[in-house]
C-alpha cells in the first residue's frame, strides 16, 4: 500500500475526505452500519461494556466521529487517534478475558469501506475503479496500524473477501432483535421508520434479507426531493426534521470545510 505523501493521513484532494465531508453522505453511511453492526456476528462484544443499547446513536456516532478525525487529521494525529481506538479494545478485552475475534475487526472495517462506497454513489454520482481503491487504501492503512491480520492486500481481494462476509459472516441472532427494539426506542416511532426506509436504500441485498427490511416505499421519491432540495439550501431543514434533537448539532457539525 502506498503511504501519504503529505503531512495529512489522507490527501486533501482525496475523494475521501470528499465522502466523509459531508453530513448527508455520512447519514447514509450511519444508516447502513446501524443495519449491519446488528449481524455482526461478535455483536455480544458491543454488548459487553452496556454502551450499545444503552445509546446506540451514540456508540454509532462515536465510530463515525473516530473515522472523520482520522480522514481529516496530520499524520500525528490520525495515528494517535488509531492507537486510541486500539487501546479502548484491548482494554474491553482485559476486562473480559478474552480477545476480540480478528474477523469482528475486519467486519467493521470492510463495513465502512462498503458504505463510504455504496453512500456516496446513492447521492452523488458513480465512483470510478481508482477513488474505490482510494477508499479502500485509506482503511487499509487504518487496519494495518491497528495491526490487524488477514487484511487484503488490493481493492480486488477486497471484494472478493466482502462478498465471502456479506454470505457466511453474518446472521440474526437475539441480539439483532434487541438492537433494532432500542433504535426504535431511541429514535421514536416516525424516525425509526426514516432510518429503515434509508437502510432498504443502502444495504446489500443480503443485509436487506436478513433483516426483513422489505422494499422502497416512499423514501426513494423523497431523495430525489431531498438532492433538489440542496440546490435550494432547503435541505438543513429536512435533514433537522427527521433527526432527534440531541444530534441536530452534532450532525451539522459533520459538514466539513476541510
Amino acid at each position: 500500500m502506498k503511504a501519504s505523501r503529505s503531512d495529512h493521513f489522507v490527501e486533501s484532494t482525496s475523494i475521501v475526505r470528499e465522502i466523509w465531508g459531508k453530513a448527508d453522505t455520512i447519514l447514509f453511511i450511519f444508516a447502513g452500519a446501524s443495519a449491519e453492526f446488528s449481524l455482526n456476528r461478535s455483536v455480544d462484544w458491543l454488548y459487553f461494556t452496556g454502551r450499545l443499547p444503552a445509546d446506540p446513536l451514540g456508540r454509532l456516532f462515536s465510530t463515525v466521529d473516530y473515522s472523520r478525525r482520522i480522514i481529516f487529521s496530520e499524520q500525528e494525529g490520525a495515528l494517535k487517534a488509531i492507537d486510541n481506538i486500539t487501546a479502548i479494545h484491548k482494554n474491553v478485552e482485559h476486562s473480559r478475558g478474552a480477545s476480540i475475534p480478528a474477523e469482528a475487526y475486519l467486519e467493521v472495517l470492510f463495513m465502512l469501506i462498503d458504505y463510504s462506497i455504496r453512500s456516496f454513489e446513492l447521492l452523488e454520482r458513480k465512483l470510478d475503479l481508482n477513488e474505490k481503491t482510494e477508499v479502500f487504501e485509506v482503511f487499509y492503512r487504518v487496519g494495518a496500524r491497528m495491526g490487524l491480520t488477514g487484511l487484503p492486500q488490493n481493492y480486488p481481494e477486497y471484494v472478493a473477501m466482502r462478498e465471502n462476509q456479506l454470505i457466511r459472516g453474518m446472521r440474526k441472532s437475539d441480539f439483532t432483535a434487541d438492537l433494532y427494539r432500542q433504535y426504535r426506542k431511541h429514535l421514536g416511532a416516525a424516525r425509526y421508520w426514516v432510518l429503515r426506509q434509508a437502510q432498504v436504500l443502502v444495504v446489500p441485498g443480503r443485509v436487506n434479507r436478513l433483516l426483513g427490511l422489505g422494499r422502497i416505499h416512499w423514501l426513494a421519491p423523497i431523495l430525489y426531493l431531498y438532492k433538489f432540495s440542496r440546490l435550494l439550501n432547503l435541505h438543513n431543514l429536512l435533514k433537522n426534521a427527521i433527526l432527534p434533537g440531541a444530534y441536530v448539532k452534532q450532525v451539522q457539525a459533520l459538514d466539513s470545510n476541510h
